[in-house]
């Protein structure tokens, strides 16, 4: 048997994994097909479904994170030790290279060539700074739903639709202009496996920043402060 830590890596760098293989794979697929192909809400929603059902099935294992950011938030927030978040990261960006390899052999060549196999990159109009900015601002909504919905003791148990709501919704915003990673594992993995490094810091300081904010925000300002007789239904109690 792995024990608790072991299975709970092998969940990350597994979730990790199919995320993304589904998520840049309809990044890929976008490219091959053009007008014919899922666009950007098809693209919003694949990242988001499957993120979805793979936190519903995999959370009560390891938390599923799949994501160094959400990690990284979940550590500022005293919910897991150093340790553990840095053995986390490492599984994820397994998977994520692992995802990368996988599209670049099972896709057709020239749509790999054409997408960076589903590499999040700047729209030409875009700044560093701006990308930088977008990242962290969608992480954070991230974050914030991962908080509310999963790690707060009063959150509704929702499995992970509205994190996977979260994920289609940032999609929508900003797929066109940075990509949407939210996740530097999102970025490195199909970067990796294309070659493609262009920008690189954007996806790993945007998302980072917002992944702090968060953690703050929930540990400082949130955490413990509602009132356990408030609902959304009766917002007066």
């Amino acid at each position: 048997m792995l024990g608790k830590l072991g299975a709970a890596l092998v969940a990350e760098a597994v979730g990790t994994f199919l995320f993304f293989f589904v998520g840049a794979g309809a990044v890929v697929l976008a490219a091959y097909l053009g007008a014919g192909g899922p666009g950007l809400v098809g693209i919003a929603f694949a990242h988001g479904l499957a993120l979805a059902v793979l936190v519903s099935s995999l959370g009560a294992v390891s938390g599923a994170h799949f994501n160094p950011a959400v990690t990284v938030a979940v550590r500022l927030a005293g919910r897991i030790e150093w340790r553990t978040a840095a053995a986390y990261v490492v599984a994820q960006l397994i998977g994520a290279v692992a995802a990368g390899f996988a599209l670049v052999a099972a896709m057709p060549q020239s749509a790999i060539s054409t997408s960076f196999a589903g590499t999040p990159t700047l729209d030409p109009g875009i700044s560093v700074a701006a990308g930088i900015t977008i990242e962290a601002v969608l992480t954070l909504v991230l974050v914030l739903a991962v908080f509310g919905t999963a790690v707060d003791a009063r959150a509704p148990r929702l499995g992970g639709m509205a994190i996977g709501l979260a994920v289609a919704a940032d999609i929508l915003m900003g797929g066109p202009l940075t990509g949407a990673a939210m996740n530097p594992a999102r970025w490195f993995g199909p970067a990796v496996a294309s070659g493609h490094y262009d920008n690189w810091f954007v996806w790993w300081v945007g998302p980072l920043i917002g992944a702090i904010v968060g953690a703050v925000i929930f540990r400082y300002a949130l955490e413990g402060e509602a009132e356990p007789d408030v609902t959304p239904a009766t917002p007066q109690g």
